[in-house]
C-alpha cells in the first residue's frame, strides 16, 4: 500500500514506511498458496510500539506460535480436532485441520526484539513490538543561542 504524498517537502513518517514495505514485507510471504483463508491482521502504531492484531476467533493461545529471528516476525497456528462417535449400528469419525503462517519483515533496529510480547483475548491475538528509543517521538527542546 503506497500512501499519497502531500507535497514536495513531505518527509515520510516511520508509520508511512511501515506500510511502504520499508519496515514490513507484505508481499508473497503473507499469502497462502493453498487457497486457505488467512486471519485478518491490523497493524497500529503508537508513540512507543507497533501493535499487530490477528483476528482468530475459536482458537486458544496454545494454538499459536510466534517467532522473531533475523528481523522477521512469524505468526503461525495449527489446530487439529478429532471427533469419534460409535453406536451399535454405525461408527463416525470426523477430523479437521487448520493452519496458517504469516511473516513480517521488520526494519533492522526498529524494535526491541527481546521485549516483544503477545496475548490472546476474545478471539484477538495482540502482539506488541516495542520501538527502540531512537524511533520514539522526542520532546521539543529550546536551543539557547550563545
Amino acid at each position: 500500500m503506497k500512501l499519497a504524498r502531500r507535497n514536495e517537502n513531505y518527509f515520510p513518517s516511520f508509520f508511512d514506511r511501515f506500510f511502504n514495505n520499508e519496515l514490513m514485507d507484505w508481499d508473497h510471504s503473507n499469502f497462502s498458496s493453498t487457497n486457505t483463508s488467512l486471519p485478518a491482521v491490523n497493524v497500529k502504531e503508537t508513540d512507543d510500539d507497533f501493535v499487530i492484531e490477528v483476528a482468530a476467533p475459536g482458537m486458544e493461545k496454545k494454538d499459536f506460535k510466534i517467532n522473531f529471528k533475523n528481523n522477521v516476525l512469524t505468526i503461525s497456528s495449527e489446530k487439529k480436532e478429532e471427533n469419534e462417535e460409535k453406536n451399535s449400528n454405525y461408527a463416525r469419525k470426523e477430523f479437521s485441520y487448520q493452519s496458517f503462517q504469516r511473516s513480517f519483515t521488520v526494519a533492522e533496529h526498529a524494535v526491541i526484539g527481546e521485549k516483544i510480547s503477545a496475548k490472546y483475548n476474545n478471539g484477538i491475538l495482540n502482539i506488541v513490538l516495542p520501538k527502540r528509543d531512537e524511533l520514539k517521538p522526542q520532546p521539543e527542546r529550546e536551543i539557547k543561542i550563545s
